[in-house]
């Protein structure tokens, strides 16, 4: 459970920091730190059930560009969580930058803080 809570923790603060990297992607005014929580909350979701299907259903697609699909595949994933939470994506385009800027700073996070998952 905790090792839960803590992975919901890491996404929260590279959501937050993505926001704050990337323009295109932004909080609105006045949303506080569960606006936050409950938006890394809804990405855990949308990436554990509805993001294995829009793979699946993208496979031959993504087969013909040698994976790179994968990113529009992410920037449809970040434009549902920014429809269904406080978090705004002013294009598909900044989606696409946004999921690339919040890949890399999970990456970064990875590097620094280990997952408890992974033991």
């Amino acid at each position: 459970m905790m090792a839960i809570v803590f992975r919901l923790l890491l996404s929260a603060l590279a959501l937050y920091l993505m926001t704050q990297v990337y323009g295109g992607v932004y909080f609105e005014p006045g949303s506080t730190w569960v606006n936050v929580l409950l938006t890394a909350l809804v990405m855990g979701i949308v990436n554990t059930l509805v993001r294995p299907i829009l793979l699946l259903l993208t496979l031959p697609i993504n087969v013909l560009t040698l994976g790179l699909f994968t990113l529009v595949v992410n920037a449809l994933v970040l434009m549902i969580v920014a429809a269904l939470t406080t978090l705004n994506v002013t294009n598909f385009s900044a989606a696409l930058v946004g999921g690339l800027v919040l890949a890399f700073i999970n990456w970064l996070i990875e590097l620094i803080v280990p997952s408890p998952l992974a033991e």
